[in-house]
């Protein structure tokens, strides 16, 4: 018996954390998924260190919950410019950036869009970056 056939899918360990919990947190992380995957159809869902992680070419965001938010947090957010100021959180790292959402939160679906586009084109310029250093 093959167990890798019996694991679930990323995208199936996602639907099962959104449909267990039924509350608002639910919704909301339906609602950035959604978003996150108009504003990059081809992104990649995984699931890692028991959260959703959205990749394309490197991880875009995490979106982890707890008792009183949903945490998306963007792997490199500190190199992103966020003209709408969805940042809210981890803001004094040299690396990542959040974005707290809290019951009664509305979601600006365009500006999160736009940081995902941004987080994506971080990532491509990166590994042009790395592609072109010499060994």
């Amino acid at each position: 018996m093959n167990d890798a056939a019996a694991a679930p899918s990323p995208t199936d360990l996602i639907d099962a954390r959104i449909h267990e919990l039924a509350d608002w947190r639910g919704a909301a992380l339906a609602r950035v998924r959604d978003v996150i995957r108009q504003a990059d159809p081809g992104v990649v869902e995984e699931w890692k260190w028991n959260v959703p992680v959205w990749s394309h070419g490197g991880i875009l965001c995490t979106g982890e919950t707890y008792k009183k938010a949903v945490k998306l947090t963007f792997a490199k957010g500190a190199a992103l410019a966020d003209p709408a100021g969805l940042f809210n959180s981890s803001l004094d790292g040299n690396t990542r950036r959040a974005i707290d959402i809290h019951e009664g939160t509305t979601i600006d679906a365009a500006a999160l869009q736009a940081l995902v586009k941004a987080a994506i084109a971080h990532n491509a310029a990166t590994a042009k970056k790395t592609a072109r250093k010499p060994a």
